[in-house]
């Protein structure tokens, strides 16, 4: 029996995404040039790193602004992953790090067959504690809207708005001047009638 890891997105850009990990190194970041790509602002560019050492993965966070959770405990060093853990990047993106064992020998479901077969998607849970477990479950988080985006004020419209009333009571406040002094003559002698 040999296992297979991966990661599933549960919130994110992309949910029920599966992310198989398949090398000695991989990295995670919002940058095209990595193993795992997430297009997310919460993803730094070069956000983690899984080293596969003794059969296992271990994660480590490469420095990111938003950080990297394991069970919603901040990485403050590297970190041997445990099937079922709960690995966040930033506030919003959720992945469930999986195992799955697999016969090599055993008879594999032609692509074809399994088409014809329909499937069940369930929610993705992470599995029970085991029963020996003495510390506290970490609640799931609750599953992000992907329809809502938040855009924040862009400055520059803010700015050339300002910046034209501005220049528009400096006009008014010209031409009230000028009538008030009797200086059409003097600005506008093209005007006639001086």
């Amino acid at each position: 029996m040999q296992s297979q890891f991966q990661l599933i997105m549960r919130s994110g850009p992309t949910p029920g995404a599966a992310f198989t990990l398949e090398g000695d190194q991989l990295t995670i970041g919002r940058d095209s040039a990595n193993e795992i790509v997430i297009n997310d602002a919460e993803v730094s560019r070069r956000h983690a790193r899984l080293t596969f050492q003794g059969g296992k993965y271990v994660l480590e966070d490469l420095g990111s602004t938003n950080g990297t959770f394991v069970n919603g405990q901040r990485l403050a060093g590297p970190r041997v992953l445990k099937p079922g853990e709960v690995v966040s990047f930033g506030e919003q993106i959720v992945l469930v790090f999986e195992a799955t064992t697999f016969d090599p020998g055993a008879t594999v479901v032609s692509p074809r067959a399994a088409a014809a077969v329909p499937s069940m998607q369930r929610p993705l849970m992470p599995p029970p504690p085991p029963v020996d477990y003495a510390g506290s479950v970490p609640a799931s988080p609750a599953p992000i809207s992907t329809t809502t985006t938040i855009r924040r004020p862009g400055y520059l419209p803010i700015a050339i708005g300002v910046g034209i009333f501005i220049f528009l009571c400096m006009c008014v406040a010209f031409f009230w001047w000028v009538d008030a002094n009797y200086l059409w003559c003097t600005f506008f002698p093209f005007l006639g009638g001086c």
